[in-house]
């Protein structure tokens, strides 16, 4: 039934739609007329039934007073055959009157027009009782009237209690048919109500036949031509028969609107789609996620680098609504915003910085703007820009840790030589020369402390820079034994012996001289600053086993510098590169800056290799790393006028040679001692 119902309203739905709203004005104009007419007209049957039920009821009282007035002592005498002559005089002499009945005070009839209760008696064998109606009271004069529906008609019912001098003997039943005429006049007004109604509304449908085929149909026409103006169709054309009217130039101005709209396609269509072509394809380049969301909460256009942050495929945006496939994280925080966007409650930029956990670690921030239409009141859409700025977080904790750990570093032999110089200024009469001394030497001790941690600084900071470094063909044996000549006399003095082992034949690595000899100083310092006496520190120097860690070296050496020390936690090995990170901040034994191993990450990372470690605390580390060897460039082969000039050249330049030509080694600057 439900169905049913549902069809037949969008059966009338649909068909509603089909016409103007000339048309729809002029039904509900004829619908509201004819509603009033129909409601004079049954308001004026209804008034004029009212009034003839009125007359009813005060003809059927006073009939039904002048005759129980007459019969009310023949009951009384018990003269029934003067009762029944009387009452039949007096219903013939009255042409309303439909039925008389006489009922004794129990409700049993004795005698009734137009039947008795001797024919009663005789023919069925059984005696009638009135049914009084239940208001019905006998203690009241008054007769009672009602009306009530038979299928005969409508008959007018009075009871009159049968009294004389107080005593109650029964009650009068009188039946009394409606006026003849009264009834007539409201057949005749109901049967002209029904015949208006029907002749209005045969008007409203020969309106509604006629509009359809002189209006509606063209409408129709005109907005399937609309239809596929806006599809794109700008070929379409309306060919109907119209005159000059308003409809007509309607037609035409559509018909001229199409051809300029062909025409404007057929000139700009590749421009507009090479534009289109450009914005995507910008879109889908750029660095940070942009994902276009409708009113609808549904994704319009993602480029490739949303895609690939929320993991989405990046051919076709994901379906429904943009919530469904967010992160957890991100749909936690944008949820409200993006709702109170679409709505239209906040059309500011809104920026947030969210940290996601899935699949991989990192920190996205994501701008969110509505789109709003030409009038700027309306949201279109939403637009999110999300940019990966895991690396910026990263460095911000970065800096703000360097720039926290130099402070300190810094504050310390400050403090330290302020605190020294102000003793030996204020009170320097009253000490001894050898306190003196012990003052001037402990601030020359952290001045030369100070001005190492600002060496390796301002070396981290030209390491971590841009610039470029010059890379030559390198002896590894040069620098090594730089080095060991430098750290000879602070081993011998701890008792700590120095090893090399370095493979005959090695052929030139890759390299700085300068950097390298800043790795080894670092290394081999640390090597014995961790180490006790009878320990060693050993350079070992030989051909790398294979070049899987570096595919792109064609041959490498390996380069091992390892000391019999402390040892190194596998808790601390991970993190023993950063800056300012010390093993000694858990021992609390020796002094340091923190920056040489960040330093020679740094310089490693230059020569296109890693640093690596081995070690085992109470056992001692072993740091090692791997550097290209050394390929000459290639050199293009010179014609023969070439090999002339050059020859001519040479000679002319031969007195000013003095000697053969310097390696690039030799040209080096001497190295500085590094801490």
């Amino acid at each position: 039934m439900v169905e049913l119902f549902q069809t037949i309203r969008t059966l009338i739905a649909d068909w509603w739609k089909d016409f103007t709203l000339q048309t729809r004005l002029m039904a509900a104009a004829t619908l509201v007329v004819s509603l009033i007419m129909s409601s004079l007209t049954f308001w004026a049957v209804n008034t004029i039934q009212l009034d003839a039920r009125l007359n009813d009821t005060r003809f059927g009282r006073d009939l039904g007073l002048l005759l129980a007035s007459n019969t009310a002592p023949l009951v009384k005498s018990h003269q029934l055959d003067e009762l029944a002559l009387f009452s039949r005089r007096f219903m013939e002499s009255t042409s309303s009157i439909r039925y008389m009945l006489y009922a004794n005070p129990e409700g049993y009839i004795f005698f009734g027009i137009p039947y008795s209760d001797s024919a009663v008696q005789n023919s069925l064998t059984l005696s009638r009782r009135m049914q009084l109606p239940e208001n019905y009271v006998k203690s009241v004069d008054l007769p009672m009237v009602r009306q009530h529906l038979t299928p005969a008609g409508e008959v007018t019912d009075v009871f009159v209690p049968l009294k004389v001098k107080g005593n109650y003997l029964g009650v009068l039943a009188l039946g009394i048919n409606p006026n003849p005429t009264v009834v007539a006049s409201s057949h005749l007004t109901r049967d002209v109500t029904i015949a208006v109604f029907v002749c209005i509304w045969v008007m409203v449908i020969l309106g509604a036949v006629f509009n359809a085929l002189t209006i509606t149909q063209p409408i129709k026409e005109l907005l399937t031509g609309v239809k596929n103006i806006a599809a794109g169709n700008f070929k379409q054309r309306i060919d109907l028969s119209r005159g000059g009217d308003e409809l007509g130039e309607l037609i035409q101005s559509f018909n001229y609107m199409a051809e300029r709209l062909e025409r404007y396609e057929e000139q700009n269509i590749e421009e507009l789609t090479a534009e289109k072509a450009k914005l995507e394809r910008l879109v889908s380049t750029i660095a940070d996620g942009a994902i276009l969301i409708d009113a609808n909460m549904e994704v319009v256009l993602a480029n490739t680098a949303a895609s690939r942050i929320f993991g989405w495929d990046a051919h076709l945006p994901p379906d429904g609504n943009v919530l469904q496939h967010l992160p957890t994280e991100v749909r936690a925080q944008m949820t409200r915003p993006l709702y109170q966007a679409a709505k239209g409650d906040s059309s500011e930029s809104q920026e947030f910085r969210i940290a996601l956990t899935e699949p991989t670690s990192r920190t996205i921030r994501v701008l969110l703007n509505s789109v709003l239409d030409q009038s700027g009141e309306t949201v279109k859409g939403i637009a999110l820009t999300i940019q990966d700025i895991t690396r910026e977080v990263a460095l911000n904790a970065a800096k703000s840790q360097f720039i926290s750990n130099i402070s300190h570093e810094l504050r310390t032999p400050l403090f330290n030589i302020k605190s020294f110089i102000e003793t030996l200024y204020e009170y320097g009469d009253d000490l001894s020369d050898r306190e003196r001394q012990e003052f001037l030497e402990t601030a020359n001790h952290e001045t030369d402390r100070l001005t190492r941690l600002v060496n390796d600084v301002l070396d981290l900071s030209r390491l971590e820079s841009n610039r470029r470094y010059q890379f030559s063909a390198l002896d590894i044996h040069q620098p090594i034994e730089q080095i060991l000549r430098t750290y000879q006399l602070n081993a011998r003095d701890k008792g700590i012996e120095l090893i090399q082992e370095i493979e005959e034949g090695l052929p030139s690595v890759r390299g700085n001289y300068d950097l390298m000899l800043q790795v080894f100083g670092n290394l081999v310092g640390n090597g014995l600053k961790f180490s006790t006496a009878g320990g060693c520190v050993a350079i070992r120097a030989y051909r790398a086993p294979s070049a899987v860690d570096h595919p792109d070296f064609t041959d490498s050496v390996r380069i091992e510098i390892s000391d019999t020390g402390i040892g190194i936690a596998p808790e601390d090995q991970d993190a023993i590169f950063d800056r300012f990170y010390r093993v000694e901040n858990r021992v609390h034994t020796l002094e340091g800056t923190g920056l040489g191993l960040s330093i020679v990450k740094n310089i490693i990372a230059k020569h296109n290799s890693k640093m690596r470690l081995v070690s085992e605390v109470g056992i001692g580390t072993t740091f090692w790393f791997d550097l290209a060897m050394y390929e000459a460039p290639r050199v293009q082969p010179r014609s023969e006028s070439d090999l002339e000039s050059v020859a001519n050249q040479e000679d002319g330049n031969a007195e000013a040679a003095t000697g053969s030509e310097i390696p690039p080694v030799a040209a080096q600057t001497t190295p500085k001692e590094s801490a």
